[in-house]
Formats: structure tokens, C-alpha cells, sequence
């Protein structure tokens, strides 16, 4: 399947890289690696709300300041790449018509859910991260990475393993950082820029997040609400909500960590994180995936209401 997916790519007249829903460091990274090797020819598309153009945390990130919003996509491609995108539900409405207008459609993922929505699918289910796929995409093919792709599957990597501590970081894994840190990538450097430098407003945000956290079951469930309200209070981004399930996570008795942020219609977009237990089997059960410790869906319910289904659901398996 590499092999193909080079052949289409290169065959390709316009292509379309796409992101999932807020964006984190590996959809990202990967999208500027893509994009880095096939040049010109090749846009990125990020799904974010408000018409902004890149989180703040990704800004130095290549190509991303001139990246299609979906608010100035247009249905001009041949071709479209979604990496790093669990499921067609990850993709939104008038790029969805995007996806399914083109004459090929490819999915490049390392989540164990996915199904294989594309024509042509490499999916490697269990891996730490999406750039980890890629670059074993561009290995197997013999394909050259340069350095500043190197930059970027480094950033795809270090994020979506948490600094390398998540058990889905094999000896391989490891193995592909040291080679990219060969290419001339500094790691120090990319790990700060991804985690030493947060907005004000991020920090108060999650501040606020977490003191109003809720603890239920001896202390081995924890949740937080966000609301359309908190996010106008503190002036946050969808994207400053990154990081708090793990926060709560990390306290020593919680076994399941939730975050349910308010969205539009009547909807609620769940992250939930876990020690041991397998968080894919909890979310599935409202049309969500992920990974075993880490997974998302959407409930389509107001907040307060979602906050009561997905806690009935979570006992089940404490």
C-alpha cells in the first residue's frame, strides 16, 4: 500500500491534505510532512472553529499560515489525504463533501478503530502516532526525509506519546526518534516550543477546568464540564482544552478522567482518558473511537444531560 499511495500522489493533479477536528501536534506535524515532500501541488485543510487558522501552540509548524480554513476551501481537488483521522465522523460537513467528490480518496491512521473509510486505507492500529506510520511510509519506499520533514514527524511523534510515556512508545518508536534527532532535528527545542510556551489565557483556563473538577466512586472517576460561558471568560480556544483529561489522569486514584465540552446544537464533544481500562469500549457505545487509554466521541446532548449517560457508562466498567 505505500508504494500505491506514492503512485497516487504522484499522479495526482491538486491535492487536499486534511486534519481532524481541532487539531492536535500529530495530525499536524504529519499534514506539513505531506505536505513538505509533495510541494505545490498539495493544500492543507484545518477543521477549526471561529476561522482560525492554526492553534497557537503549532504556529511554528511550516506551511500551516497558509493552510485553507473551511471557511475558504473550495471543491477543487482530485485527490484528498486525511491523516491522522480516526473516523469520517472526525471530518466535517463541507469538507466530508470535499472527501467524497474526489476521485481518490487515501487514509493514512495509527488508530485501532478505524475502519478504512477511504479507497485506498494504511492503517497501522496500535501505533503511538500517526507520524510514527509516515515515517515507516516513507522508509519502506525509500523515500528521502529531509530535514524539515524530520522536524515535523518529530513533533508528531513527541505529542501524540506525551513526551514518550504513554505504553504505546515501543523500542521502534524510540529507535525512529533517534533517527529523525540524526537528520539534524533539535529535540529540546521542538519539545519546549510544544509544551514551555502556553497563552496566559490557556493556563487560567485549565486552572479553572480543573479546580472545578468532579470526583465521584472513591475518587476513581473525575470529571469537568466546559462550557460556551468559560470559554468566553477566559477568552480560550478550543485547542486550550489539550491537555486537561490528562492532568486529571494523573492524579493517583482516578482511574477514568473526562472532559465534556459544551458544543453547538445540543451536542457535546467527550475526550476521556484511563490508567488500565479500555476507554474505546465505553465511547463506542456513543459512535466514538480512539485508543485504548485515550478516546473521544460525540453525545448529542446538552452537556449536564451527556455528563449523566456517559458516567452511567463508565461504572459499568470501573
Amino acid at each position: 500500500m505505500e508504494e500505491k499511495i506514492f503512485d497516487l500522489i504522484e499522479r495526482a493533479k491538486k491535492i487536499l491534505i486534511i486534519t481532524h477536528v481541532n487539531p492536535d501536534g500529530d495530525t499536524l506535524g504529519c499534514a506539513c510532512t505531506l505536505k513538505s515532500y509533495i510541494g505545490d501541488k498539495a493544500d492543507i485543510l484545518l477543521q477549526l472553529s471561529g476561522g482560525k487558522s492554526c492553534p497557537d501552540t503549532y504556529t511554528f509548524l511550516p506551511y500551516l499560515d497558509k493552510a485553507k480554513t473551511l471557511e475558504n476551501v473550495q471543491n477543487i481537488y482530485d485527490t484528498v489525504i486525511c491523516i491522522d483521522v480516526a473516523s469520517i465522523d472526525r471530518v466535517v460537513e463541507n469538507a466530508r463533501d470535499i472527501f467524497n467528490n474526489a476521485k481518490v480518496t487515501i487514509n493514512i491512521d495509527h488508530h485501532k478503530t478505524n475502519r478504512g473509510f477511504a479507497r485506498y486505507n494504511l492503517v497501522k492500529g496500535g501505533l503511538s502516532s500517526a507520524g510514527e506510520v509516515l515515517y515507516e511510509m516513507f522508509l519502506q519506499s525509500g523515500k528521502k526525509i529531509t530535514l524539515k520533514m524530520a522536524n515535523c514527524l518529530y513533533v508528531s511523534i513527541l505529542t501524540d506519546t506525551g513526551c514518550f510515556k504513554y505504553e504505546t512508545v515501543t523500542p521502534r518508536t524510540l529507535e525512529i526518534a533517534a533517527d529523525l534527532a540524526k537528520l539534524g532535528v533539535n529535540t529540546s527545542d521542538i519539545a519546549r516550543k510544544c509544551y514551555d510556551l502556553k497563552a496566559k489565557a490557556m493556563v487560567m483556563f485549565q486552572a479553572h477546568c480543573v479546580t472545578n473538577a468532579k470526583f465521584l466512586c472513591d475518587d476513581k472517576i473525575v470529571y469537568t464540564t466546559v462550557t460556551k460561558s468559560d470559554m468566553e471568560k477566559f477568552g480560550a480556544q478550543d485547542e486550550h482544552t489539550e491537555g486537561i483529561c490528562e492532568n486529571l489522569r494523573s492524579i493517583k486514584t482516578v482511574e477514568f478522567a473526562c472532559v465534556l465540552k459544551e458544543s453547538s446544537n445540543n451536542t457535546t464533544k467527550v475526550s476521556l482518558r484511563s490508567k488500565e481500562k479500555d476507554v474505546t469500549e465505553i465511547v463506542k457505545k456513543f459512535g466514538g473511537g480512539g485508543h485504548i487509554r485515550a478516546a473521544g466521541c460525540t453525545i448529542r446532548k446538552p452537556v449536564y444531560e451527556a455528563v449523566e449517560l456517559l458516567i452511567d457508562e463508565i461504572k459499568k466498567h470501573l
